[in-house]
């Protein structure tokens, strides 16, 4: 079965930290050991994996990603939004993180994160639990 989280950005680009979202869903699964598949459907969002305990390298990124990648550019895709779409190719829709002793296994500093590239929306990402028991 999949599951979904709701996400909710209050910027244009903006990195959402998801971890313990998707933690509480797979506390109600139940499952002890196995794999979460995570995906974004969206064309303008992505998902990453990285460091949570200091929200400067969210910025760095972001930052980064903004001078590799401007708003505006000589882009021919008319809604004005090229630049979310090529973010979220760059980045990734998608993810996987093994499920251990019913936790989700991150490094000490791994977050998992929603990347806003296109907001503020209200988006989703839907959640496959696989148990290997």
């Amino acid at each position: 079965m999949v599951r979904y989280i709701n996400v909710k950005s209050r910027a244009r680009t903006e990195f959402i930290d998801i971890t313990e979202k998707i933690q509480e869903v797979l506390k109600e699964t139940g499952i002890v050991s196995g794999i979460c598949s995570l995906f974004v459907p969206h064309t303008t969002a992505a998902i990453t994996i990285n460091e949570g305990a200091d929200p400067s390298v969210q910025r760095d990124i972001q930052t980064l990603l903004n001078k590799l990648i401007p708003f505006d550019g000589d882009y021919h895709h008319r809604e004005g939004n090229s630049s979310a779409h090529i973010k979220a190719s760059v980045i990734g829709v998608s993810g996987n993180v093994f499920i251990d002793e019913g936790r989700l296994v991150l490094g000490t500093w791994q977050s998992i994160f929603f990347c806003e590239f296109d907001g503020p929306r209200h988006r989703r990402v839907a959640l496959k639990f696989i148990s290997d028991k």
